[in-house]
């Protein structure tokens, strides 16, 4: 078997056709542009000219990623094997609003060769992550995530697929991982981040076999990337289009919760007079029966999770392509995340 043709300098008039599902020679000529802002996958809209007006004029592709160390930390970390998998299994059965998915490749004998061809959602728009955005937009996100959580509450066949749990197998690595690579990124961002938030870092590594021993529940599919940059917009406060699924994961509701919440809100004093309602609204769209997770157990949850951005931050700096944009991309998810989980107290939960 060939290698997947995974950008689109490689790509053919026929492979793009019949990858769509039309006879060969249907196709006459295509363009492409860099879209989105991806650190591990390289994304393209791809403008298609038909013979016979036959297919979308647009569509994009996302492919592995050109630089080789981020590539590398998708390959390693099965990110898009997982995506392949979401698609493949649940993208068309979960009610949560994502692209349709025209094409997935993934090369069995090296899954670091991946390709998909997706709807093109244009004119949604992206919500600038470090910007952030207001209220009304996170609850339109959170509604969303709300039918993901929602149709497979509580599942414990979710941890036993392999391909939902690669992380827990991780938890040693990671550890480790922070404990070497912690000094070097406080040394990295020292004079950005505020003082307070690398001690509380400090103090979370110090104490994470703890944290990571904390039994939470319910289980549920997360998608484990839930911010900004993994959404799309529209002017007229419609639904929601939830991107990215390379993190898809066998979790806990709370930890896209609060890191979607923690993320998105460029004040956060703004976060701490909405957060309360903002989970309150969240398990009332999910309608489950009462008593199966009530508000104080969900506030205990969304309090424990409150670290996930701050790690995410850490940990993914650290591991793909450094960029301008990305420093500070990363800044502004620790910093957000480290006030959250301070002004919670978080650390009184490990």
């Amino acid at each position: 078997m060939n290698k997947l043709p995974v950008h689109p300098e490689n790509f053919n008039t026929n492979f793009i056709s019949e990858k769509l599902g039309f006879l060969p020679n249907t196709l006459k000529d295509f363009s492409f542009q860099a879209v989105g802002s991806g650190q591990v996958g390289d994304s393209y809209r791809l403008s298609l000219d038909w013979n016979n007006n036959e297919g979308p004029e647009t569509i994009i592709a996302k492919c592995s990623a050109k630089d080789l160390t981020s590539r590398q930390t998708a390959k390693n970390m099965n990110l898009y094997e997982i995506e392949a998998y979401w698609y493949n299994q649940y993208g068309n059965k979960i009610p949560i609003r994502c692209p349709e998915a025209y094409f997935v490749g993934l090369d069995k004998k090296d899954i670091g060769n991946f390709i998909m061809f997706m709807e093109d959602l244009s004119p949604a728009r992206q919500i600038s992550q470090m910007a952030g955005c207001n209220v009304n937009d996170i609850r339109l996100a959170l509604d969303e995530v709300a039918l993901l959580h929602k149709a497979h509450w509580d599942d414990n066949n979710l941890s036993k697929i392999k391909c939902l749990n690669y992380g827990k197998d991780r938890k040693k690595f990671i550890k480790q991982f922070l404990i070497e690579i912690y000094p070097e990124w406080c040394s990295r961002y020292k004079d950005r981040i505020d003082k307070s938030i690398l001690e509380m870092g400090k103090s979370l590594i110090d104490r994470y076999d703890s944290y990571i021993e904390i039994k939470t529940e319910p289980i549920v599919l997360s998608h484990g990337d839930f911010r900004l940059d993994n959404m799309l917009f529209y002017d007229n406060n419609g639904r929601v289009a939830v991107l990215d699924w390379q993190t898809l994961s066998a979790g806990v509701p709370m930890a896209d919760i609060a890191y979607c919440i923690s993320t998105s809100f460029s004040d956060s004093n703004d976060r701490k007079i909405h957060e309360e309602s903002l989970v309150s609204r969240y398990l009332k769209k999910l309608n489950l029966d009462d008593g199966v997770y009530p508000y104080e157990l969900a506030w205990r949850d969304y309090r424990r999770c409150s670290f996930i951005g701050f790690l995410m931050g850490v940990i993914s700096s650290m591991l793909v392509e450094r960029t301008e944009r990305g420093d500070e991309m990363f800044a502004v998810m620790v910093e957000r995340s480290g006030k959250q989980a301070i002004q919670l107290e978080s650390l009184s939960l490990i």
